[in-house]
C-alpha cells in the first residue's frame, strides 16, 4: 500500500490581498496533490495564512484596528482565492488558531528541553518586510549608502532582549543532510545557494521579540513572543496533528514519509536551514523535500504596487476562466524558473491548446456521434489490423499512462502538458486522416471503429489532464459517461469503454468546453 503523502504551500502573509504569485503557488501545489490522489495516495494538502509578526501589527495600527481583525479580513481573501481557483486543500490553517499556538509552544518546549534555547541580548539588522534577521556580511548597499537586505528591503538596527536558538550547532548536521539527501532542496540552483550559505558559517538565531506582542507567547517567557518564522513554520506540524494526535502524526509526519513543501525561492533559507534545524532539535521527522519555485513576472517585469502592475488572480480567473488560467500558468512556466504572463499570452495559449486543439477534438468527435449514431456509442473492432489505430492508441497510452504521471511525479507540469499535447495533436491528425464523415457513406463499420478509437482516446486524455484543469476535465468526463472508478491513473487501464457501451449509455449532444477568448482593445494595445 502506498505511503500517505503530505504536501503544503507556504502560508501567505496577509498584510495585503493575494496576488497572482500566491495563486501560482496554490495552483501548482493543487495539481501535485490531485495527481497523488489519482495515484491512489492518501493525501493531506495544507495551505493557509501566516498572521503574526510586526508587519501585521503595523498594518493594523495604520488602519486603527486590532491585528486579529485585520487577520480575519485578509485571511478571508486568501481562502476566497483558493476556493475560486478550485484548490483542493484539506486544511486552510490560520496561525492565530488556538491549536496552532499549542503546537508552536510544544515545539519551543522540545527545543528548550534539548538545550538549544538561551536568553541573551540581540543587536543586529532586521528587515520588517522580510520578518528576517541578517548578518552584516549579507547586506547590500542601496541608494545614498542605505543598507538593504539581500532581497533589497530596508533593514533597521535592532536592540532588545531575546531568546536565541543554537543554529550554529546544526551547521554540520545540515550539511550532512544535504549530502545524504541531494533532493532535499530542489531545484539544484536553490540547493547550491543554500549549501554555500551554510558552509559560510551559521550564527545563532534570535527567536523571540519583546518590542511587540502580536504573536505566539513564549512558554514562561514573560513578555516575549516567538520570532514569526518559528511560529509560521510550525504550521506544517499543527496540521499533521502535533503535539496531541499521535495517530495523525504517524500518518502525515512520519520518519521516512513523503512530505513536500512547495514555496517561493525567496524563502528557501527559512525552510531548508532553520526548519530542519528546529525539527532536529525537537527530535521530529524532517520533510522529504523543499522545492523553491520561481517568480511570476508581468510582461517580464517584477510586480510592484508602486508600478501598478500587480494582478488580482480573481480578476484574471473571471476574465479568462479558472481552468484556462491554471493551464496557462502550469504550461507556460518551467516549474522552478521565473516566468512571465500577459493577457495576450494567456489568450493565445488557451485558444491554441484548449479551444482549438483539445476542445475542438472533443466537440467534433462527440457531436458526430450524437448526430450520426443518435448518441449510441460506436462499436470497437477487436484486434483491428489498421496501423493508424494501433499507432494512435500507443501514443495516447504512452502519454496518459506513463509520461504525464512521470512528469507530474517529478514536479514538471509544463513537461507533462507538452507530452499530453503531443497526444492531442496525434488525435487531431488521426481524425483528419481517417475522415469519419467520409466513411459514413463508404464504410460505416470502419467509421464506427475510428469513432470508438477517438472516444477512448479523448476519455483517456481527459482523465490524465484532471490535475491541471479539474473542472473542465470532469465536465467532459461527465458528458462522456466515464465512471468515477476509471478516473484515476490506475483506472485508465480498465476496459471502461466496453463496460460503458454494454450499459447502454447514450451520449447527449455535447456542450463546448472552452469558448474562444478575445483580447479587449486595452489588452491588445497594452
Amino acid at each position: 500500500m502506498a505511503k500517505p503523502f503530505t504536501i503544503t504551500t507556504a502560508i501567505s502573509y496577509p498584510n495585503g490581498r493575494p496576488h497572482i504569485g500566491h495563486a501560482y503557488e496554490a495552483i501548482a501545489t493543487d495539481a501535485f496533490a490531485r495527481f497523488q490522489r489519482m495515484m491512489g495516495r492518501d493525501v493531506f494538502f495544507q495551505t493557509g495564512t501566516d498572521e503574526h509578526g510586526l508587519k501585521m501589527a503595523q498594518a493594523a495600527r495604520a488602519r486603527g484596528i486590532e491585528p486579529l481583525a485585520l487577520a480575519d479580513e485578509m485571511s478571508a481573501y486568501f481562502r476566497q482565492m483558493d476556493d475560486a481557483l478550485n484548490i483542493s486543500y484539506d486544511r486552510f490553517i490560520r496561525t492565530s488558531e488556538p491549536d496552532h499556538h499549542r503546537a508552536s509552544q510544544a515545539l519551543w518546549a522540545a527545543m528548550e528541553a534539548n538545550g538549544d534555547l538561551y536568553l541573551d541580548r540581540y543587536e543586529g539588522w532586521y528587515s520588517i518586510r522580510d520578518e528576517a534577521f541578517y548578518d552584516e556580511k549579507e547586506l547590500v548597499e542601496g541608494e545614498g549608502g542605505a543598507k538593504l537586505s539581500p532581497q533589497g528591503t530596508p533593514v533597521e538596527w535592532n536592540v532588545e532582549e531575546s531568546w536565541f536558538f543554537r543554529l550554529s550547532k546544526y551547521q554540520q548536521p545540515l550539511l550532512d543532510l544535504y549530502a545524504s539527501q541531494p533532493d532535499f532542496i530542489q531545484p539544484d540552483s536553490r540547493r547550491n545557494e543554500i549549501m554555500r550559505f551554510v558552509e559560510g558559517g551559521l550564527s545563532d538565531l534570535s527567536v523571540s521579540r519583546t518590542s511587540f506582542d502580536w504573536g505566539v507567547k513564549v512558554p514562561n517567557g514573560d513578555n516575549h513572543v516567538m520570532y514569526v518564522w518559528v511560529d509560521a513554520l510550525t504550521n506544517y506540524l499543527t496540521g499533521s496533528g502535533y503535539p496531541d494526535d499521535a495517530e495523525r502524526m504517524a500518518k502525515y509526519w512520519a520518519e521516512g514519509g513523503d512530505i513536500l513543501h512547495i514555496i517561493g525561492k525567496d524563502i528557501v533559507r527559512f525552510h531548508a536551514v532553520y526548519w530542519p534545524a528546529f525539527l532536529m532539535s525537537a527530535k521530529l521527522p524532517l520533510p522529504s523535500q523543499v522545492f523553491g519555485h520561481g517568480f511570476l513576472l508581468n510582461r517580464g517585469e517584477k510586480m510592484s504596487k508602486s508600478v501598478g502592475n500587480v494582478a488580482d488572480p480573481l480578476e484574471l480567473a473571471e476574465r479568462f476562466g479558472v481552468d484556462q488560467l491554471r493551464y496557462f500558468l502550469l504550461s507556460e512556466v518551467t516549474f522552478g524558473n521565473d516566468g512571465s504572463y500577459s493577457a495576450e499570452a494567456i489568450v493565445q495559449r488557451a485558444n491554441s491548446d484548449l479551444a482549438n486543439s483539445f476542445g475542438n477534438l472533443a466537440q467534433r468527435t462527440l457531436s458526430f456521434i450524437a448526430k450520426n449514431l443518435e448518441g449510441r456509442l460506436p462499436w470497437a473492432v477487436e484486434g483491428s489490423s489498421h496501423t493508424a489505430d494501433h499507432q494512435l492508441q500507443g501514443v495516447v497510452q504512452d502519454a496518459c499512462h506513463t509520461l504525464v504521471p512521470r512528469e507530474l511525479a517529478g514536479l514538471a507540469p509544463s513537461t507533462a502538458i507538452e507530452e499530453w499535447m503531443r497526444a492531442v495533436f496525434a488525435c487531431n491528425a488521426y481524425i483528419d486522416a481517417q475522415a469519419p464523415w467520409a466513411l459514413r457513406k463508404t464504410d460505416p463499420e470502419r467509421m464506427e471503429a475510428v469513432l470508438a478509437v477517438l472516444y477512448n482516446a479523448i476519455g483517456q486524455l481527459a482523465i490524465a489532464i484532471q490535475p491541471i484543469i479539474p473542472a473542465s476535465a470532469a465536465n467532459l468526463l461527465d458528458q462522456m459517461g466515464v465512471p468515477a472508478e476509471a478516473r484515476t491513473y490506475e483506472g485508465l487501464a480498465s476496459d471502461w469503454y466496453a463496460d460503458l457501451r454494454a450499459s447502454g449509455f447514450t451520449l447527449s449532444p455535447p456542450k463546448p468546453l472552452f469558448p474562444r477568448l478575445e483580447l479587449t482593445e486595452d489588452e491588445a494595445g497594452a
